[in-house]
């Protein structure tokens, strides 16, 4: 490691995460240039991570992580659970950035690249577990992540979707629960740096039984869900 290069690593949650001010992630910006949001690990990537930690997973499942970016909740998938994982993102140029995390991690994830829509019932049917993190940032994403979610729905893959609170997450969240398929959790954490949001759970984990606290997380579970966070 470099020289002052600690203060651009995270260590958490057993994962190493490199910040976007890395010099090994400005090689790959110098190469590569994402252009749907996935120039950084955004804050929602913990949030999903610590729920994982504290449900638990059991242990050879297959995760697909949509809208990935650099994909650092399905690298511990990978590497806590031993889950065969894809990430499917609709930005190719995203990639170079997930395989350096998953190679810095020890693990492998597939790629996909495709759009919600372009999920087939196939790669559906190949699939237990299906996450997304900060990936219903516009509204125009709302219809296409319903859909991905119901076909999913109909094959039976668990869903876990987490989000700041975003307007459009907020709509997609109450039609679930409202549907009687869904819970929210709000979600406070103090690691690896102060995070708040939400997740959407839809039909149940399959558990190892982890009951992990670690973290400063507080959680409360929501009937709905108010708008513009708390």
């Amino acid at each position: 490691m470099r020289k002052g290069e600690a203060k651009t690593e995270i260590y958490a949650y057993g994962l190493r995460a490199l910040r976007s001010t890395h010099s090994e992630i400005r090689k790959l910006k110098r190469r590569y240039h994402p252009v749907f949001h996935g120039f950084r690990i955004w804050p929602s990537s913990w949030l999903l991570i610590h729920f994982l930690r504290q449900h638990g997973m059991r242990k050879g499942l297959r995760v697909m992580e949509v809208g990935c970016g650099w994909g650092l909740a399905g690298i511990y998938c990978a590497k806590q659970f031993e889950a065969t994982v894809t990430g499917v993102d609709i930005d190719a140029g995203v990639f170079p950035f997930l395989k350096m995390h998953a190679r810095i991690n020890y693990v492998r994830v597939n790629t996909i690249q495709s759009g919600f829509d372009g999920i087939t019932d196939e790669d559906l049917e190949e699939t237990d577990v299906l996450i997304g993190s900060d990936i219903c940032f516009w509204d125009t994403l709302e219809g296409s992540l319903k859909a991905l979610i119901s076909r999913a729905m109909t094959k039976g893959v668990q869903v876990l979707i987490a989000d700041p609170g975003r307007s459009p997450f907020d709509s997609l969240g109450e039609y679930f629960v409202a549907e009687g398929n869904g819970d929210i959790f709000e979600y406070t954490l103090n690691q690896p740096h102060p995070i708040q949001g939400r997740i959407l759970t839809i039909g149940c984990l399959p558990s190892s039984g982890s009951t992990e606290t670690e973290g400063g997380l507080s959680s409360n579970r929501m009937s709905g869900i108010t708008s513009g966070g708390t």
